[in-house]
Formats: structure tokens, C-alpha cells, sequence
């Protein structure tokens, strides 16, 4: 028999992603729907252990939905690591009553909420919330599609002085061990090369790819380069070792770093934030614990959350293909 739920809580952990407070607003406004109880701790499993939380009601998460961040604050707890600390967690969530839990985050908040989950048997949904879209059951995660629009804007905002300076210039995107930002924003942006920790493009061929272009005729260059990619040490190096190759380049290095966790949320990860905030408040309802709510081909399916953290999404071969055809 399903235990009837009366209370939630939610919390925002890891990296902020833009999208995280219209998930927030979505679970919030979900459960005064269906007549639930709702609460969010701030600064995610840390603000578990010290019972710092606040009443989330449908009139306090208004005009929330169109703002970066995340309300309920974020942080990474060492505490929560701890045996001593779950207890403590453990603790203030059955003194407060709460019943189950929404993890909005990204790996590492949910391998918490699966070691928690084994330890008190406490029900929990994760929702994926991060730009990196490195979590495999979805085609898309909170925060990535603003993010890679940040992405692009900034980029094309970089070719025009590459264009009027004849320069070679080297974006670094965000992406951690993930090629997404930095391929897709590549191909969006018309980026000569692209390089991803997926892909070893290799320093020579990347040589070869820019000795190219400028027999071509092109003045200017653009390699779009994800943080987690080893062609180098780091963007810098890398740049270095080719302007001492190609000294007729001016080579230039433009790190675009945290402004594309900033930020207004576009459309598209409002719309996905209100589906996933919705659909996990009424899996738990269902009694579903465990899983991860997921966007794949357009509907909401959820996976084993275990599973989701294991693995990770593929990079789309045929978009790698797609931008060698397109850098001649």
C-alpha cells in the first residue's frame, strides 16, 4: 500500500543552472495543487543537516520562474558525506515530518540521494539540473539549452573582432568532462574546429585543420575549445603551442567561464523545469522513489537514478561529421 504523502521537501545542489527556480516553482505550486506541504532547504544537504528551511507556498515562488540561480541557494556539504551527517539529516527530516524528497541537481547530488536513500529509506526524485547535460536518461537537462545559448551569443560576439583583427581565437566553454556546450555551440556558431574530451582531434591534425583554412582564404579563425578536452594542458598552453607553429596568426585566448551558468532561463528550460518540477511531485505521489525524471522524445519518462549517474549521454557523432563538412 502506497504511504500517502503530505509533506516534501526540495532541495537545489552542485553547480546552479538557470532553470533551477522555475523547478523550484513548479514542485512548489504542484504540491499546493494536490494539497501537500512543501518546504525547501537551502544550500542543499547542508541546510538538510542544519534545518535550514523555509515554507514554500504557490504566492512565494512567484515571479521566480524567469530568474538565474537558484532561491534556495546551493552548496557542496563534506558533511553529508559523513555517516554523522546523514544521521543529523535524517534527524531534522523526521523532526519536520517531511515524507520525500526532490533532488534537483546533477551526479553528485544524486549519488547523496541514493546513499541517503539506502541508509533511512527516505523516498526520493532526482531532476536533473545542470548545463553540462552529462546525465544520461535525458535528452536535456536543466539550464543546458540557456546555457549553450549563452554560449553562442558570446561567440559570435567574439567573431566579429577575430574578423576585424585577423585573429585566431581559442573559446573555452564550460562542460567539465562533457563535449556538449562545446560542439553544439560550435556547430551554431560556425567554429573552425571544435575540440571535446570525447574526441582526441589531436594537436597535429588541429594544425593541419587551421593551415587549411588559411589557404582557403579565411583571415580569421575560431576553435571553440570544452575545458575537459587534452589537446593541451589547458586553453592557454594550447594556444601558445600554435601561434609558435603559425606565427601569422595573432592568437588570442577567450575564456568564457561562469557567466554561462547566469543568467535568465530561456523558454525551452522554463517549459522543461515546469515539466520535471510537475511530473516528480507526482511520481512520488505514485510512489516512485529512486528514479531520475527524464525528457526523452518529447515526454516525460522516469529511470533508475543509479543507472542515470553510472552512465552518461552519447555525443552525437553525425554533428562532428556535420561541422568537418561545414569548417572547409
Amino acid at each position: 500500500m502506497k504511504k500517502k504523502i503530505k509533506k516534501i521537501a526540495v532541495i537545489t545542489s552542485g553547480g546552479d543552472a538557470p532553470g533551477m527556480n522555475a523547478a523550484i516553482r513548479a514542485v512548489a505550486r504542484a504540491c499546493s495543487y494536490y494539497q501537500i506541504e512543501c518546504v525547501g532547504f537551502y544550500r542543499g544537504y547542508q541546510g538538510m543537516i542544519e534545518n535550514d528551511f523555509v515554507a514554500l507556498s504557490a504566492r512565494s515562488v512567484k515571479n521566480i520562474i524567469s530568474k538565474g540561480g537558484t532561491i534556495l541557494k546551493s552548496a557542496r556539504s563534506n558533511e553529508f558525506r559523513t555517516k554523522e551527517g546523514r544521521k543529523k539529516a535524517y534527524d531534522n527530516i523526521v523532526k519536520e515530518n517531511i515524507d520525500a524528497l526532490i533532488l534537483i541537481g546533477g551526479d553528485g547530488t544524486f549519488n547523496g540521494g541514493v546513499v541517503f536513500s539506502k541508509e533511512y529509506n527516505v523516498p526520493f526524485i532526482g531532476i536533473p539540473g545542470t548545463i553540462d547535460n552529462d546525465i544520461a536518461g535525458t535528452s536535456a537537462t536543466i539550464g543546458y539549452d540557456t546555457a549553450l545559448n549563452t554560449a553562442v551569443e558570446c561567440i559570435d560576439k567574439i567573431r566579429d573582432t577575430a574578423s576585424s583583427h585577423n585573429r585566431l581565437f581559442f573559446v573555452e566553454v564550460m562542460g567539465r568532462d562533457a563535449g556538449f556546450i562545446a560542439l553544439n555551440a560550435g556547430v551554431g556558431a560556425g567554429a573552425e574546429e571544435i575540440l571535446i574530451p570525447e574526441e582526441d582531434l589531436g594537436f597535429d591534425r588541429l594544425l593541419e585543420a587551421l593551415k587549411r583554412s588559411k589557404l582557403s582564404g579565411k583571415s580569421s579563425s575560431i576553435v571553440v575549445v570544452s575545458e575537459g578536452d587534452k589537446t593541451g594542458e589547458n586553453v592557454f598552453e594550447l594556444a601558445e603551442n600554435v601561434n609558435k607553429v603559425l606565427p601569422e596568426y595573432e592568437v588570442r585566448v577567450s575564456v568564457l567561464g561562469h557567466m554561462q551558468r547566469g543568467g535568465s532561463p530561456s523558454c525551452f528550460d522554463r517549459v522543461l523545469a515546469s515539466k520535471m518540477g510537475v511530473h516528480a511531485v507526482e511520481s512520488i505521489m505514485d510512489g516512485q522513489t529512486d528514479v531520475m525524471v527524464g525528457f526523452i522524445n518529447g515526454e516525460m519518462l522516469n529511470s533508475s537514478i543509479e543507472e542515470a549517474v553510472k552512465s552518461t549521454n552519447s555525443i552525437n557523432k553525425e554533428l562532428l561529421r556535420i561541422s568537418d563538412i561545414l569548417s572547409v
